[in-house]
């Protein structure tokens, strides 16, 4: 019996990640109903205590996954800042063009992430991936922060301005697919050319 005691041991090299990334596609599948414990660990074809025990329960679990989503939607928003020409006011509008994307393309982890119930804290420490997204949104904003202004008001109106329209957008309020909704997308972020003053040349 001894020799038993251990003889299922982990087969993941990093069970960690391996839940995480079985909830990430139950959310996909299924939205947040979809995300349970017991479905988490089928996924990841390990026992169904060992997410409870790993992550002390499914508000754990929920808050592990959406650090993956932030670490993911930070890479929308530097992937899509990148693709396009390097102008301060060209950045800013790319950013929140990957903002969008990432809403669309993962809505049940955009939800997670903010989400009314989120389980993700405001930006504390700067190696977290939530401060890490936020800062995505902070440095492309530096630029048009007029002298004296304090910093959040000009992040402030850009974040509210791109999440309304993409929590307007999931919703259906916009009758445009998501390849086709160059147009109206444009227009609405023509607001941009309002926020704060364009740097000098």
């Amino acid at each position: 019996m001894i020799e038993n005691t251990s003889k299922k041991p982990h087969h993941h090299g990093d069970l960690h990640n391996a839940l995480v990334q079985a909830g990430i596609a139950l959310l996909a599948e299924g939205g947040t109903a979809a995300l349970t414990l017991r479905k988490c660990a089928a996924r990841a074809g390990v026992s169904h205590a060992a997410p409870a025990h790993h992550f002390h329960g499914l508000s754990g679990l929920k808050s592990e996954i959406a650090q993956e989503g932030l670490r993911m939607f930070r890479g929308y928003m530097l992937d899509a800042a990148q693709s396009g020409p390097q102008t301060p006011r060209a950045r800013l509008k790319a950013i929140c063009r990957g903002y969008l994307r990432f809403a669309v393309e993962n809505r049940a982890l955009f939800d997670l992430v903010f989400g009314f119930d989120t389980v993700v804290p405001m930006p504390t420490d700067k190696y977290d991936y939530n401060s890490m997204a936020y800062e995505v949104l902070r440095d492309a904003c530096a630029p048009f922060v007029p002298a004296g202004t304090d910093p959040v008001i000009i992040e402030s109106q850009v974040w509210s301005l791109i999440h309304g329209y993409s929590t307007l957008y999931l919703s259906g309020r916009f009758r445009t697919e998501l390849d086709d909704r160059t147009e109206n997308f444009d227009q609405v972020m023509t607001l941009l050319d309002r926020i704060g003053t364009d740097p000098a040349p």
